[in-house]
């Protein structure tokens, strides 16, 4: 693994047997902490908008069953220290193509969750190459895709302070380098980026070359005519919504999300007419 400046440490054995290595590369410009855990085809997990890598606890439990998964947290996210200028998912996006290109990650399967299917999203349109399949959970093309009473909030020039689970700002608080006083500043960022994007056309779809697989709750951020309007525009593409599920599907219904990851990444037809 190629870095100008990386540390790494491993844990015991994860559930796969194989043990749990924490380090930091450079992408981008960015000292990105990652983990590492499993073996098998490679998956990498991308976290939700002012997440760290800990709300994936559940679901990356059952995805190193069968996969070498890489966990990386993006700037001001988690161990990753925030840089200046503001969020974007398209320079996100470009940190995630450094990240792979870094370690020396050919290809793998992305998954990416909430502001993490967006990024996802642009590698694979960006960089085909690196993108074997991809699952995008609960993230619309657009905001047009968004339920009108989230477009009406987006109108507020600062995020409401109840929007959060606290959870988030604790976990932030446990492990930032940046601090915990450096909180309300990615807060910000991230709001600012939630109020333009994502932008991306829905024809834009149509040159994603990976097999994709849509997952979104039923009472999701995103509209279901929406979800189904990317599922049409995309080449190659399954659409699944979770009854009894919000935006945080992931952490609510972890088993019957990483039943259907697991079913299409390993079903060699996946995606396909």
């Amino acid at each position: 693994m190629a870095s100008d400046a990386r540390t790494s440490e491993t844990t015991g054995p994860g559930k796969a047997g194989a043990g749990i290595a924490k380090e930091y590369v450079d992408a981008n410009g960015v000292r990105t902490y990652y983990e590492v855990e499993g073996t098998g085809e490679p998956l990498v997990m991308l976290h939700g908008g002012l997440c760290a890598i800990e709300t994936f606890g559940a679901l990356r439990s059952s995805m190193v069953e069968r996969h070498r998964i890489y966990l990386p947290e993006r700037r001001g996210h988690g161990r990753t220290p925030d840089v200046e200028g503001p969020f974007t998912y398209e320079v996100m996006a470009r940190d995630t193509i450094a990240f792979m290109d870094a370690i020396n990650l050919d290809s793998a399967h992305i998954l990416g969750w909430s502001d993490g299917a967006s990024v996802g999203l642009l590698t694979a349109l960006h960089r085909p190459d690196l993108v074997r399949k991809l699952v995008l959970i609960g993230q619309p093309a657009n905001l047009d895709g968004i339920h009108s009473e989230f477009r009406e909030m987006l109108r507020l020039e600062k995020m409401p302070q109840d929007m959060l689970p606290p959870m988030l700002k604790e976990m932030y608080a446990a492990v930032s380098p940046d601090g915990p006083e450096h909180w309300d500043v990615v807060v910000d960022k991230a709001w600012q980026m939630f109020r333009t994007e994502p932008d991306l056309e829905i024809d834009e779809l149509t040159n994603v070359s990976a097999p994709t697989l849509l997952l979104l709750g039923d009472n999701d951020i995103v509209t279901i005519p929406h979800a189904e309007e990317m599922h049409r525009a995309l080449p190659q593409s399954e659409i699944v919504v979770v009854a009894g599920a919000t935006h945080g599907l992931p952490l609510e219904k972890p088993d019957v999300v990483s039943r259907l990851v697991l079913d299409f990444l390993a079903d060699d037809s996946a995606g396909g007419p």
